[in-house]
């Protein structure tokens, strides 16, 4: 299947349905069944957890509701890219598409397939991260990293048919994974509350502390208040800011979504909205089920608790669902977290192209990424968006990347939002079907929000922020050497 020229033309094919799919389908990862975990061991206490799941939803709704005045704004393919270039010129938005380039999209393309792998290893041990296939020197290469790279391509080759087949796909692995969410959530919170889990975990909700990892493997327990509270609550955050990302992928598509003025901001709404509620009752059903506290040595899903599920895995998601399915709850959840990882690696695969074909169009990327196929379809975007994410799935640091995913992500959702009061004032007679709601305030309180996070993460978590932050500036002179050319 050859490019063609760019005759060929976008379809305007994707409905509100299609489009809230994209944006629920594209935040629903594995990340609601495993990162609980980690925050519960980060914050302490049940009511931190949660309120960082409430805000980690309401920050990002609140992103959603400010990017639908862009969207109404600049219906055009490549969203996020061409609202940062409308506002801020080409240098700021060539950083943005070079970062969702280099780690944004094709980290968690490569970490989300890397995720489905090893819960395909459930049914097919095979698969596992432990069957290495090939060593030489530093480079190891897992039965899981093959599987992950086969699951891009075999993505990546779907969507150069077309994007109808992509949101027909889309539409099924997302209501797939909607519905069994929900399910555990109502089964879940229904047998949690025949005992006296939830009350008890609820007895101390706001006693904070860290728990300290010593170097004998132990673990102590640090009662903290103040701006170490904060602090823990900004790195605490990066997991349920992870769970809730990319949601902003359906911008990308714009190009071939009907009545885009009105239904990409309808769409943002309706999907985050959506994808919050789940999360923060899928919280509820995790507490109502498992106690708070666990032992990291523990070798039962009572002793381990939330803080310490699936003994040390991190599987709050399998340890509850054991409450209610017992030793099948393995089996069930591996096949749910497939079907997630599979549908989110989808939405997140046919959006990211988007992007590269918009950068492109601005002589900002390869000149064939401008170009569509017969299908219209930006094909070699998608070949070389799958050929860096699979060289991500083979150095094995894509477990870093995520670290520092979010951190980028964030910085660029604050450097897009301030560009709405830009374009107030250089375009203050361009048609806006939509309106920010709650402009100027709501957009103000995300940027201080979501600055504050980057400010306690580039503390808190120096190393990886700061390396997501050198790969933006590494941009620069990767910009002016394009431009040179």
């Amino acid at each position: 299947m050859s490019d063609s020229t760019s005759e060929n033309k976008m379809h305007r094919s994707l409905g509100l349905m299609d489009a809230t799919m994209i944006v629920a389908g594209s935040m629903i990862g594995s990340g609601i069944f495993i990162v609980s975990a980690d925050m519960s061991r980060t914050v302490g206490s049940t009511g931190w957890m949660l309120f960082l799941w409430l805000l980690s939803g309401l920050i990002t709704v609140m992103a959603a509701l400010s990017y639908g005045e862009l969207a109404g704004m600049m219906p055009k393919a490549g969203g996020q890219f061409v609202y940062i270039q409308r506002a801020w010129g080409n240098l700021t938005s060539f950083l943005y598409g070079w970062t969702v380039f280099t780690v944004i999209q094709t980290g968690v393309i490569a970490a989300v397939a890397v995720a489905f792998a090893k819960f395909t290893a459930v049914f097919l041990p095979v698969f596992s991260v432990d069957n290495i296939l090939f060593e030489a020197g530093f480079l190891k290469i897992s039965a899981a990293q093959v599987l992950a790279i086969a699951l891009i391509w075999f993505l990546t080759v779907f969507n150069m048919r077309g994007v109808e087949g992509g949101k027909t796909l889309q539409t099924i692995f997302t209501s797939a994974k909607l519905v069994a969410i929900l399910a555990l959530i109502v089964f879940g919170i229904g047998v949690g509350l025949k005992t006296e889990t939830l009350s008890q975990n609820f007895s101390n909700l706001w006693d904070a502390s860290t728990l300290i990892k010593q170097k004998d493997g132990s673990w102590i327990a640090e009662n903290i208040s103040g701006i170490a509270l904060l602090l823990a609550l900004g790195t605490g955050i990066i997991g349920s800011l992870f769970s809730s990302d990319a949601w902003n992928n359906v911008t990308f598509i714009a190009g071939e979504i009907k009545e885009p003025q009105r239904n990409i901001p309808r769409s943002l709404i309706l999907g985050t909205g959506i994808v919050t509620i789940l999360y923060f009752s899928a919280n509820i059903s995790y507490l109502s089920l498992l106690p708070w506290q666990g032992s990291a040595i523990a070798t039962d899903v009572i002793g381990q608790g939330i803080q310490f599920a699936g003994a040390g895995t991190d599987r709050v998601g399998t340890a509850a669902a054991s409450m209610i399915l017992g030793d099948a709850a393995v089996w069930v959840m591996a096949a749910l977290i497939m079907v997630s990882t599979f549908g989110c690696n989808n939405g997140i695969i046919l959006a990211g192209a988007r992007v590269y074909y918009a950068m492109a169009k601005e002589k900002l990327f390869f000149a064939r990424a401008a170009t569509l196929n017969k299908n219209g379809v930006p094909q070699f975007a998608l070949i070389i968006q799958a050929v860096w994410a699979s060289v991500l799935c083979l150095s094995g640091t894509y477990g870093d990347l995520l670290d520092y995913v979010t951190f980028a992500s964030l910085l660029f959702y604050v450097v897009t939002i301030a560009g709405i009061f830009i374009l107030r004032k250089k375009e203050p007679d361009t048609p806006r079907p939509y309106k920010a709601l709650l402009y100027p305030f709501l957009p103000w309180l995300y940027i201080l929000l979501a600055g504050l996070i980057c400010v306690i993460l580039l503390i808190t978590k120096t190393q990886n922020t700061g390396s997501g932050l050198l790969i933006v500036l590494l941009g620069v002179p990767v910009y002016f050497l394009v431009k040179k050319k």
